[in-house]
């Protein structure tokens, strides 16, 4: 199996990249579906959230009501860090048993994780390459007004809420430039699975 580790800011061209190589055959687990799937009722982790922030984070129906929940940490880093506690390691678990079935189902499975927060999260599983999608602020903002219709400020505020590129790119082995036409993008992708599928041939 070949773990590649899928990182990038907001808006800096993620979802293309790892669909690119989902066509190519990888497979693909997105870390903020997981969030959503580690905390549906019934999981510990829900149950967890209610004890630590009262059941007024739940709507009547038994699931989170992520808009409260959401008030409640933004802006307050204490209880956002009690929020991560229970949630990343939840997502770890669960991240590590896909990753464990796609390798039992196919020794030589590419997977591609899709992990916002890889840098922020200390997401360690062994990746065999971390790939960041990179792009100016500018470029980010940009898309986030078009693609997203956020109003401007708004993009920007979300841009500058993520962490800041460097640290992102500091943990790169492979950075994809998405600040040029889809075209470039795809190409350099491409260009990544034909590493990635001699590497594994030459194990």
């Amino acid at each position: 199996m070949y773990l590649i580790g899928l990182t990038g800011g907001i808006a800096s061209g993620k979802s293309t990249v790892a669909r690119r190589l989902y066509e190519h055959g990888a497979v693909h687990l997105d870390a903020d579906q997981l969030a959503r799937k580690v905390v549906e009722p019934g999981t510990p982790a829900l149950a967890a959230i209610a004890e630590t922030f009262g059941p007024e984070v739940l709507r009547a129906d038994g699931s989170l009501d992520r808009e409260r929940l959401g008030g409640i940490v933004f802006g307050d880093d204490a209880a956002r860090a009690k929020l991560n506690a229970i949630v990343h390691p939840a997502v770890r678990e669960l991240s590590g048993r896909l990753i464990a079935k796609a390798e039992a189902e196919n020794p030589d499975a590419v997977v591609v994780y899709d992990v916002p927060l890889l840098v922020e999260a200390n997401v360690d599983h062994p990746f065999d390459l971390v790939v960041v999608t990179d792009a100016p602020k500018r470029t980010q903002v940009k898309r986030l007004v078009e693609q997203r219709g956020l109003d401007p400020l708004q993009a920007e505020a979300r841009v500058d809420a993520q962490i800041d590129r460097e640290a992102r790119l500091k943990v790169a082995d492979v950075v994809i430039d998405t600040d040029g036409s889809l075209g470039h993008t795809m190409s350099q992708a491409d260009a990544l699975w034909s590493r990635v599928t001699s590497e594994l041939a030459a194990r």
